[in-house]
């Protein structure tokens, strides 16, 4: 009589990189995925990190095609292509705030580089309300902005990488400290003086995404894209920190030691900058925001 062979289980959740493989994407795409919500992850009980339900992945594959479309990033000159427009004319759009950016990368030149997505140039292009936009004359008030050195394009994206993060944050300690991750650490001295909390808020606090070695200038260039740098930005952010911690407190207290959550990536002790003072730091801004040190490109050179 044969021998019965019995197959194993399918398990309930696999690794992001197992599902990345078995939906046939590069993992970039499977992270930006998970980004804009368009896959499900929930959070690994083994020990930190995230798992992708079997379901999810079931349910992604039966539109694979339509899924890759949503997920599709461009960069200047095939965004202005896909939009009919030149290209400094789209980059005039991101600089406004019209377009936001997905992502980013640094180039070899230590310039970032700014991804959209194509789906939603496309929304942008076939909605009525911009056709004024695309084919006539900025507006006056718009090209008055550009002059003064506008450039929402930084900004932009940490509010849509804020909102990623705080859908993944585990508790409300948690998410206390995705908001701190936008802040100078001297704004958190400023805001937290209680030392337990502060070094709670500081350990969970995420780190930027990855863009090379610790230390490299790449991490650099995340670090201070991280980073609110508009005065009106970091006022909003201290409020919502103050607000996050208070209805963290409401929970219970931070724990008195704040050990590390396995598998998680927090911010490295390189990161902490000297605190800068609001005066100063304000001068600075309005300095490198100036037209005479902004150009009108798609990449911002990283300050030295």
């Amino acid at each position: 009589m044969p021998a019965t062979i019995l197959s194993q289980p399918r398990p309930l959740t696999c690794a992001p990189s197992r599902a990345a493989r078995e939906l046939g994407i590069r993992r970039r795409e499977f992270d930006l995925a998970v980004h804009l919500g368009r896959i499900r992850t929930v959070p690994d009980e083994g020990g930190g990190g995230r798992r992708v339900p079997r379901t999810e992945i079931d349910r992604v594959q039966t539109r694979i095609d339509s899924f890759r479309d949503s997920v599709k990033v461009v960069g200047t000159a095939e965004g202005a292509a896909l939009m009919g427009i030149p290209a400094a004319r789209f980059t005039r759009f991101a600089r406004l705030g019209l377009i936001t950016p997905v992502t980013w990368y640094p180039n070899r030149y230590r310039a970032v580089v700014w991804l959209y997505l194509a789906e939603e140039l496309r929304q942008f292009t076939t909605d009525e309300r911009n056709t004024r936009l695309l084919t006539g004359r900025t507006p006056e008030e718009l090209r008055d902005r550009l002059r003064a050195g506008a450039d929402r394009r930084p900004r932009n994206w940490r509010g849509r990488h804020r909102g990623f993060l705080l859908r993944q944050a585990d508790g409300p300690w948690a998410r206390a400290a995705v908001v701190a991750a936008f802040l100078d650490p001297g704004e958190i001295d400023q805001l937290l003086t209680d030392p337990h909390e502060r070094a709670h808020v500081r350990t969970l606090r995420p780190a930027p995404p990855g863009h090379g070695a610790p230390g490299s200038p790449a991490a650099q260039l995340a670090e201070e894209l991280m980073t609110a740098d508009h005065p009106d930005e970091i006022d909003w952010l201290r409020s919502e920190l103050t607000e996050a911690v208070a209805a963290a407190r409401a929970t219970g207290p931070a724990p008195r030691s704040a050990p590390p959550t396995p598998g998680a990536a927090r911010r490295p002790p390189h990161s902490v900058r000297p605190r800068t003072s609001r005066g100063l730091r304000d001068w600075l801004y309005k300095a490198l925001k100036s037209p005479s040190w902004t150009t009108d490109t798609s990449s911002r050179p990283l300050r030295s």
